[in-house]
């Protein structure tokens, strides 16, 4: 298994931007990338944890339609850190966001951005946008 932490989660107006990270360690650190489906999911009180992106082992991106052509799912592969860029945030946007992580990746890409299909999450990074 790998562990997970993000970061870079703040108070922003609307329109703004922000990056956040996630990192990984244990004994699947070296293999993250090349075995491991990533994603980014966010939850807001009393409201149902969901899918944000999703980057899969062949390099295919998911994108919530809630946020594609504001979102965008990267990572670095000499840092091993993967990225959640926001931009033009919106007060819908406040969440806890969570990464996350499975291997093998699940079977069908309609699924990437379910959170059932992950096993491995990070403790959250709170996003707040407001005026």
């Amino acid at each position: 298994q790998v562990q997970l932490a993000e970061s870079g989660g703040a108070s922003v107006q609307p329109g703004g931007s922000l990056r956040l990270s996630c990192t990984a360690s244990g004994l699947g650190y070296g293999n993250y990338y090349s075995s491991y489906c990533v994603a980014w999911f966010r939850q807001a009180p009393g409201k149902e944890r969901e899918g944000v992106a999703a980057l899969d082992v062949d390099g295919s991106i998911g994108l919530a339609e809630s946020v594609k052509e504001r979102f965008t799912i990267s990572k670095d592969h000499s840092k091993k850190i993967l990225y959640l860029q926001m931009n033009n945030l919106k007060p819908e946007d406040t969440a806890m966001y969570y990464c996350a992580a499975v291997t093998p990746p699940p079977r069908l890409r309609s699924e990437l951005l379910n959170p059932r299909e992950y096993n491995n999450w990070g403790q959250g990074t709170q996003v707040t946008v407001s005026s």
